[in-house]
């Protein structure tokens, strides 16, 4: 069965660069400056417009009945147009002296008497100039107890005395809104309200064809004014008149939505407006399902429409409920256990007191997770500790035991997989999202650790444990002493894709007090760092660690009472001071423990204690805020991220159901600093980093900028910090100018490398060296907890971009005509001179289809540059090819000399003879190429051979036998050294034809004329020599009588 609740909020952004007159509308997040991207990574979660963040409709939460031992429940309910930011909306009051809670929410609300903007038979809808106080906020308060609402002086309320009224402000600003009560005060509140030129947002229907592996998204555009209810709700399955009426008219305008993928920054079109909506195609992605709708500059009554980031959904399965099956649940008097997918925050896990809920989208609907009959025992399925979600299935940690969840069944982990039967003290997994990363040893990296005592185990692949240290192998690497004892406090994965950390306890009599230090483990390169950190605490003291989204290893600590933090890779340590400046969070929480540090892409930090208290801190600052009392001290909450990177809660309460409603951490925050007068130090902090992963090849460069803007006579400045190997060069400029009282400083930062791969004794060696993943990050000099965004981190990879190929120019696998075929090389063709002819098969897979040329004509390859599917630039360097098969009938246009060679270039067969033991396709690349243009390498040779490199300008040729037909597959292979890291090459394949031409008729005439002048020739000749010999023997005879010699 699935439990439906009120929708969350979408989030969207403004167009920037646009100002045009501002609609009055009750906002609660104030527009960023260009280029100020609050984007959450990836995940990551990023968010690239620069602009105001709203909300996308309007839903007022009540909490359930709560009795109260000294005075009914009460609450007041203020309802408000969403329009939020980070953290996003809402204002609540908590009773002090009693558990009810008083919830305060803001509406805007249609004044009676009017035609909500739109004129009957027309498209006008919400007109621009209508005043402020035409946008009306709704009062509510839910008790018996109130008296009259207490506004200022700026705002008109209908009627102050009654609990549910309607409140109108002619001025944007913070208001001060109380309820008057008998008996004890209820805690006021600063509500900030803000102008917006946001009027219209995008609504999206994502329907789902998982077969065709394609979602089709339907998108139109709405008024929160004017739209209807189930679009407010997110519930609507289509437009309703009014929204058709504005898309339409905002499509004649030139209106129309785009969708850009965050993490593969492809761009999808739609198809022509029909019926007031457009339809978007996109494929089924798990690394590309953050997306955003951007609409063109176009605007309707003065007013924009938002760009809307959203998440797209992957069939990830929830478990089915079978009838009969027994709940898991944590321990009584136990806090919620949650636990979601790092990159699909809307899949997430909850375990209570009474059930363990799962849901694909952030508790909007769920379904509890149950196990069958007699498979635990009833005191095991009440011992939950702690839990993890994966697409594959649910771990839960019960009694030190580690149990899987699936489609298939539920069973017991252990020695089969590679990990303890018992004794696990926890498991834990990714949380923040990397869907890019450089490994240069390993293949992937691990998506769970577990530990004992003495035991890490790192997951690689679906349960497959790598026991990767015991605290036996970190004495001897630390150099302790044996007597020493080591156990392993907590594991928790760092802000880098690649480490995880380890606390560790050490203690020599461990009786009274203990150390605690931290190491850091990288799975690529499997070294083990111990960092600058120790604390002495209490023996009985357990302290958690929970890393921030950063580029140096920063973290917060928590133990029952305190939290410390640790900022700028443990070079800035000390306890989170507090407004008493003792750091006891317990004093000022009526002697609550701290239950959970949740934290954000944003920097937000909440520590939040068992009974609800709050207390709010934010990136490199070192003191927390208690915040405004939200929930009821007596009901279980835990903070979540939504598929927009912002903040909800969800509260389970004792009568078995759960609640999720949005936290307004922007809105609670700014109530306290304008309380407490802190104000942000500087103005804007804006940049051009639009991602939050870059690849760096060889001879590529990375320029940045990130400009500060501040109060004239502070002195900040832009801090550049750096995690990871050594391998990038640096050059910095900084601008900085005047004007009206601000000053504005401006750094660039360009990141390359100037490292030269020819001739290197060890080619290999020097890449691996100067590869590697370096974390970057900007941060302002100095910054506080009221500033929206205290840092901005990016990933500089410098290797190889898997994604990187070349192709040869005019060559495909498509558009020809397929069919089997054979055909025969002759041995005398082949390199090494078989005894047989070679068969060959023809792959057209891998071989693509045949380029048809005459043997009479020469080709010369042309290289193209991909980065995906997306065509980057001609290849400009050298390059070689040769014949797959071993054929070598072929020959080169242009020869050493005439290529410029000073020494004799290198060749396929001097590079043959140089490497008998390799295969053909390794025995010459940029790891050994020399180049001839030097009288210092190589030596003096035969430079009337053929040169056998080709670049894009050399005009080197292929040639081929003339008279011969045949089939040529080559492989081309990039030369050049200084490229890339990446093992460019390719496959083409090519068919020469033709035949030998007929003689002209005069050759052959002439040809058969000297013939006969020769025969005659000799005729005359042989007649003249004839008659001579004639002439001479005609009178004696050619062969004398033998006669008697005489004697005397």
């Amino acid at each position: 069965m699935r439990r439906k609740k009120e929708p969350e909020a979408g989030s969207a952004s403004v167009p920037a660069g646009h100002h045009p007159p501002a609609r009055p509308r009750p906002a609660l997040r104030t527009a960023h400056s260009k280029g100020n991207h609050d984007c959450p990574a990836q995940a990551g979660l990023c968010r690239t417009a620069d602009s105001i963040t709203v909300t996308a409709h309007t839903t007022r939460f009540l909490v359930p009945e709560v009795h109260c031992p000294a005075r009914e429940r009460q609450s007041v309910s203020v309802v408000y147009s969403q329009f939020s930011g980070a953290g996003s909306t809402g204002v609540q009051w908590n009773g002090s002296s009693c558990t009810g809670v008083f919830v305060a929410r803001l509406d805007l609300v249609q004044p009676t008497g009017e035609t909500s903007g739109q004129e009957t038979g027309s498209s006008r809808i919400s007109p621009s100039s209508a005043p402020w106080s035409s946008r009306g906020i709704k009062l509510e308060y839910e008790g018996t107890s109130f008296s009259e609402w207490s506004v200022p002086e700026a705002c008109h309320i209908q009627d102050k005395k009654l609990p549910t009224t309607e409140l109108r402000c002619s001025s944007s600003g913070y208001h001060l809104i109380k309820p008057l009560v008998t008996g004890p005060d209820e805690e006021e509140r600063y509500l900030f309200v803000d102008s917006s030129y946001i009027c219209f947002l995008w609504y999206y229907k994502i329907i789902p064809t998982w077969e065709n592996l394609f979602h089709a998204i339907t998108i139109w555009v709405y008024d929160p004014e004017n739209a209807d209810p189930g679009e407010l709700q997110r519930k609507a399955e289509q437009p309703s008149r009014n929204s058709i009426v504005l898309s339409t008219q905002l499509n004649t305008l030139g209106q129309q939505p785009t969708i850009y993928t965050i993490m593969k920054r492809k761009i999808y079109l739609p198809k022509a407006l029909d019926d007031g909506t457009w339809l978007v195609l996109l494929p089924v992605a798990m690394d590309d399902v953050l997306n955003e709708i951007k609409g063109n500059l176009v605007t309707f009554e003065d007013c924009f429409v938002a760009d809307l980031f959203f998440l797209l959904p992957f069939p990830i399965p929830t478990l089915p409920e079978t009838p009969g099956f027994l709940p898991l649940t944590s321990q009584a008097g136990s806090q919620l256990i949650t636990s979601t997918i790092a990159c699909l925050p809307s899949v997430a896990i909850v375990v209570t007191e009474m059930e363990t809920y799962q849901t694909n989208d952030s508790f909007q609907t769920w379904t509890t997770v149950r196990v069958p009959p007699n498979i635990l025992s009833d005191a095991e399925r009440q011992s939950v500790t702690q839990v993890i979600i994966f697409p594959q299935g649910i771990f839960f940690l019960i009694n030190n035991i580690l149990y899987l969840k699936a489609i298939n069944g539920f069973k017991r982990l252990g020695r089969d997989e590679n990990m303890p039967d018992n004794g696990i003290m926890g498991i834990i997994t990714r949380k923040w999202c990397w869907t890019k990363y450089l490994l240069k040893r390993e293949k992937i990296r691990s998506t769970m650790a577990i530990w004992t005592e003495n035991e890490i185990y790192l997951q690689h692949g679906h349960l497959k444990f790598v026991r990767i240290v015991t605290t036996e192998e970190l004495k001897n690497l630390l150099n302790l002493s044996p007597a020493a004892t080591l156990t392993i406090q907590n594991v928790a994965y760092t802000g880098h894709p690649l480490e995880v950390s380890v606390l560790l306890n050490y203690c020599m009599t461990c009786t009274v007090t203990k150390k605690n230090f931290i190491m850091i483990y990288n799975e690529d390169s499997k070294q083990w760092v111990c960092q600058e950190f120790t604390l002495d605490v209490p023996i009985d003291s357990s302290l958690v660690q929970y890393f921030l989204f950063s580029a140096t290893p920063e973290l917060i600590l928590k133990d029952k009472d305190r939290a410390y933090y640790c900022y700028h890779n443990f070079s800035v340590i000390g306890v989170l001071e507090t407004p008493t400046g003792n750091g006891d969070l317990s004093a000022l929480a009526d002697g609550s423990i701290v239950h959970d540090v949740f934290i954000d892409y944003y920097g937000n930090i909440l520590v939040k204690m068992e009974n609800n208290i709050l207390f709010y801190s934010k990136i490199n600052v070192r003191e927390s805020v208690k915040l405004h009392e939200w929930m009821s001290s007596t009901v279980r909450t835990a903070f979540l991220l939504n598929t927009s990177g912002e903040t909800y809660l969800l509260s389970a309460f004792s009568n078995g159901t759960i609640h999720a409603q949005e936290y307004p951490l922007n809105l609670e925050v700014k109530s306290i600093s304008h309380k407490t007068k802190e104000k942000c130090p500087y103005t804007a902090l804006q940049n051009n980093i639009n991602r939050i992963f870059y690849f760096l090849d060889k001879g590529e460069n990375l320029v940045i900028w990130s400009q500060l803007i501040y109060p004239e006579n502070y002195g900040l400045f832009t801090a550049v910090d750096y995690y990871g190997p050594k391998i990038l060069k640096t050059k910095e400029q900084s601008y900085y100018e005047i004007a009206f009282g601000q000053c504005t400083k401006t750094l660039t930062l360009e990141f390359f490398q100037n490292i030269n791969y020819e001739g290197a004794d060890d080619y290999f060696k020097l890449q691996d060296q100067n590869m590697g993943l370096v974390l970057i990050e900007l941060r302002p000099s100095q910054y506080s907890y009221t500033c929206t965004r205290a840092h901005k981190m990016f990933q500089v990879a410098v290797g190889c971009d898997a994604k990187k190929h070349i192709a040869v120019q005019g060559f495909s696998k498509e558009n020809c005509l397929r069919h089997d075929f054979t055909y025969v090389i002759e041995r005398s063709f082949l390199r090494d001179r078989p005894l047989n002819n070679l068969k060959v098969k023809y792959n057209w897979e891998e071989y693509g289809c045949p380029l048809r040329l005459d043997f009479t004509e020469k080709f010369h390859p042309v290289i193209q540059l991909f980065d995906d599917t997306v065509f980057v630039k001609e290849v400009e360097a050298n390059f070689i090819v040769w014949e797959i098969h071993g054929r070598d009938d072929y020959s080169f246009n242009n020869t050493m000399k005439e290529s410029g060679c000073l020494n004799e270039a290198q060749t396929w067969k001097s590079m043959i003879e140089l490497n008998k033991h390799l295969p053909l396709e390794d025995v010459w690349g940029p790891e050994n190429y020399r180049p001839c243009f030097s009288y210092a390498i190589g030596k003096p040779g035969d430079l009337t051979q053929p040169y056998e490199i080709i670049n894009r300008t050399n005009n080197n040729h292929i040639l081929w036998p003339f008279g011969q037909s045949g089939m040529y597959v080559f492989r081309v292979k990039i030369l050049d050294p200084n490229y890339s890291f990446c093992n460019l090459t390719a496959i083409f394949a090519i068919e020469t034809f033709g035949t030998i031409p007929s003689p002209s008729a005069y050759v052959v005439a002439a040809f058969l004329f000297i013939l006969l002048l020769m025969f005659f020739t000799v005729l005359v000749l042989s007649y003249f020599r004839y008659m001579t010999i004639y002439r001479r023997y005609i009178y004696e005879p050619l062969n004398k009588p033998l006669g008697k010699s005489k004697t005397k």
